[in-house]
């Protein structure tokens, strides 16, 4: 479902590297907030802040078994590999196999404020990879080779002019 307040490719800021929060305050817990309801709105498992047009290293997932929120994520340590189907709430209609690690390490700060490793499998796991991509400015389409980016850029052109009419 598309929600107003999502940025959709081609937004350039989806394109952008987004900065460390350098200080977790109040204004931090509501961008937080402000994200878990947009993507619950939006009916997503995932969202990353340049998502929404915040340019800082922030992330959130619910698969519905879990959820999780992590500022400045850094994946420390990643073990198996699977390849599932993504879509992403910047790309509406898209859907992308991806090849990801199954299990993934990872440090930040919880939405306390306290710095913290996860250990996270699954489903959460490639949820908080892809969210962490965003913030690294790279996007699902970004896992094509050179000729199904053509095919998808033209399929998706179409998807959009379908949309506005």
């Amino acid at each position: 479902m598309r929600h107003k307040e999502i940025r959709v490719f081609p937004d350039p800021v989806l394109r952008e590297k987004a900065q460390e929060v350098k200080r977790f305050d109040e204004g931090i817990r509501e961008v937080i907030q402000r994200m878990r309801r947009i993507m619950q709105e939006a009916e997503g498992i995932g969202l990353a802040a340049p998502q929404i047009g915040i340019l800082q290293r922030i992330i959130v997932g619910d698969t519905g078994e879990e959820r999780v929120a992590i500022v400045n994520p850094e994946i420390l340590q990643a073990e198996g590999e699977d390849v599932m189907e993504e879509g992403c709430l910047s790309i509406p209609g898209v859907y992308i196999e991806i090849r990801r690690p199954t299990w993934i390490k990872v440090r930040g700060i919880d939405e306390n404020g306290d710095e913290r490793e996860w250990e996270i499998e699954g489903l959460l796991a490639r949820v908080v990879q892809h969210e962490i991509d965003h913030l690294n400015g790279t996007l699902i389409v970004d896992y094509l080779s050179a000729r199904e980016y053509m095919r998808f850029q033209r399929e998706y052109d179409r998807l959009m002019k379908d949309e506005e009419s």
